[in-house]
């Protein structure tokens, strides 16, 4: 894992082990993934369009990866997979792609806002459904509004990326299908934690982010079924998506090809395709558990702390936690653990604000969140470093900026660049 060994500095000039449990916004890149990029750059070339060699090879990586991802998604071997900026970019894709008169979209109100927005802007109509206290009432609540009017798609979070929590996937997706709906996943989070079956799971479309799967070089899936894809306009109007163009008119390419106009990202492909492939026999489930079990038990000890969850009846949960401390600013509390222990955590509303609100916190909580460089001994760290500020408060003085907390005496941020030797 690239960064593992990194020290950072504190507030008080010494450095100290740097403890990352911020995996959920972006995860490092593995080192084989690093190694597999640095080894084809030399042979990047224009993918699909050249005969010399480096474009020779760069195309035939690109499609190799291409196939290497939809095998490791479990998808249908008729389904595109078209790879993209992010599962931002991706959404935004499939929500130009719903055919005209074929219902709304449904969604939860727990979504992060890339599983909201997009859908609002889209030809289709929109619709939330509130979410329940069990997940058993929030699958009936589904059942019931899928069945108000014609719904086209139920575009659900595989995991949720503020508490971790899983929702049945199969369930789901056999759901909208009595409905006559089809089925989105956002797996930007379940993907670099738990392995994927889109066949096996009826699912229809999913989408995921190669930076959060170890795989941080630009590139993002979108995996489906073809149809509604060859139908809809291209994403982007340019080269690489046609077949002909004429001055009053233009034949446009169907596959993969018809929303990847342009010069394709060749080494954020690849990197993601062999993040994809490495993360495959891995038991990451066992060692998350292992993780998060550790710190719930050891915030839930912590006068004034609570842990966060959606459901009272989810038995799933990747390794992400959130959590408040009574009587601290989310932010402020991010920031001494930043400064004064060397802990990356993530503050705020996490792009899930309707989420934030149901539960209670318009202002925001902590997000703790693990990956396959973390460590037991990572999760006591940051049990420490709260059982610390809660009985003792800060070392530091700590100010709010337009840029959120900081400790008063913060070095500028030219000059930490510059010691580490990045600027």
């Amino acid at each position: 894992m690239l960064g593992d060994g990194l020290h950072v500095p504190l507030a008080d000039g010494t450095t100290t082990r740097s403890v990352n449990l911020d995996y959920a916004a972006t995860a490092p890149a593995l080192t084989a993934v690093a190694e597999r990029v640095a080894q084809v750059l030399p042979y990047a070339g224009s993918v699909h369009r050249g005969a010399g060699v480096p474009s020779r090879v760069a195309s035939t990586l690109y499609e190799e990866a291409r196939a290497s991802v939809g095998r490791r998604l479990g998808a249908r071997p008729t389904d595109h997979i078209i790879f993209t900026r992010n599962t931002t970019d991706a959404i935004n894709l499939l929500a130009a792609c719903i055919p005209a008169g074929a219902g709304d979209v449904v969604t939860l109100d727990v979504e992060h806002h890339a599983n909201l927005l997009p859908w609002r802007r889209g030809a289709a109509g929109h619709r939330t459904v509130p979410n329940a206290p069990t997940i058993e009432e929030t699958l009936r609540r589904l059942d019931r509004a899928l069945a108000e009017q014609p719904t086209a798609l139920l575009a659900i979070t595989g995991a949720s990326n503020v508490t971790g929590e899983v929702l049945p996937l199969a369930r789901l997706t056999a759901l909208a299908r009595r409905h006559g709906a089809r089925t989105f996943v956002d797996a930007a989070q379940l993907a670099p934690h738990r392995a994927i079956a889109i066949e096996a799971d009826g699912i229809d479309y999913l989408a995921l982010s190669g930076h959060k799967a170890y795989a941080p070089y630009g590139a993002g899936v979108l995996a489906g079924r073809a149809d509604w894809l060859d139908a809809a306009e291209p994403y982007l109007a340019g080269g690489g998506a046609v077949l002909d163009v004429t001055i009053d008119d233009v034949a446009w390419a169907d596959g993969p090809r018809r929303h990847e106009a342009g010069t394709p990202n060749l080494a954020g492909a690849v990197a993601l395709a062999t993040a994809l492939e490495l993360l495959a026999p891995t038991d990451r489930e066992g060692h998350e558990d292992a993780l998060r079990a550790a710190l719930t038990d050891g915030l839930e000890r912590i006068d004034g702390v609570e842990t966060l969850n959606i459901w009272d009846d989810a038995g799933a949960a990747i390794g992400t936690v959130a959590f408040t401390v009574a009587g601290y600013d989310p932010g402020l509390v991010s920031a001494y653990l930043s400064a004064e222990h060397g802990i990356s955590v993530r503050a705020g509303r996490f792009c899930a604000h309707p989420l934030l609100a149901r539960l209670g916190l318009p202002g925001g909580a902590l997000r703790a969140s693990f990956g396959a460089g973390s460590r037991l001994a990572d999760a006591h760290a940051l049990v420490a470093a709260i059982e610390q500020l809660v009985a003792a408060g800060p070392t530091e003085s700590y100010i709010s900026t337009a840029e959120g907390w900081a400790p008063a005496t913060a070095e500028p941020a030219e000059s930490l660049l510059s010691r580490l030797g990045l600027w």
